[in-house]
């Protein structure tokens, strides 16, 4: 199982999580942060693989995914997650927008509590020009994604597509530690 650990301020984020989810399949289980339970706890200490989801406000995570990461401190302390996969998400308005800090953020929780990050590995424009929309914000440490301000689907389809390709990479990636 593939736990897909999240929060959405404005509905963006929750949307790439599920577009990264159905890049998974059955396998995937969102959970919102705002409203995680028992059972979802549960699921992130049994998961082979958790996907971090978090938009980029001033800067950084914000803050109530940053909560969520605060109350791990027992599983670290008891190494309930090393060895899992790790992959982390962003969203934001501009297309730096600080976002590779948040990634950042991510990838060093997952450093510290012994997990192993597995980033992007999509090559798009203007490297290949044939591929335009391909991680159209270049980056690697994880998926970024550009919200289009002000636009009737502020989702771009190639980001849709980019998250939905980034969860089979968390899916083969997970079977592939597996079987090590």
């Amino acid at each position: 199982m593939i736990c897909l650990p999240y929060f959405s301020g404005f509905g963006h984020t929750k949307r790439i999580a599920a577009a990264i989810a159905d890049g998974i399949g059955t396998s995937a289980r969102l959970i919102n942060v705002e409203a995680i339970s028992n059972d979802d706890w549960a699921a992130l200490d049994a998961a082979d693989a958790i996907i971090f989801g978090a938009p980029t406000y001033m800067g950084s995570a914000a803050a109530r995914f940053s909560q969520f990461l605060e109350e791990v401190d027992t599983r670290w302390e008891d190494g309930l997650w090393v060895d899992k996969i790790a992959a982390g998400f962003t969203t934001g308005i501009h297309p730096s927008g600080d976002k590779l800090a948040t990634l950042q953020r991510l990838s060093t929780f997952a450093a510290q509590m012994g997990m192993i990050w597995v980033g992007q590995s999509d090559i798009g424009a203007p490297v290949k020009p044939n591929r335009p929309g391909v991680n159209r914000d270049g980056s690697w440490l994880g998926l970024m994604v550009t919200e289009q301000l002000g636009e009737a689907d502020d989702l771009p389809a190639d980001d849709l597509d980019n998250a939905r390709r980034f969860g089979a990479r968390i899916l083969l990636a997970t079977k592939r530690w597996a079987e090590g």
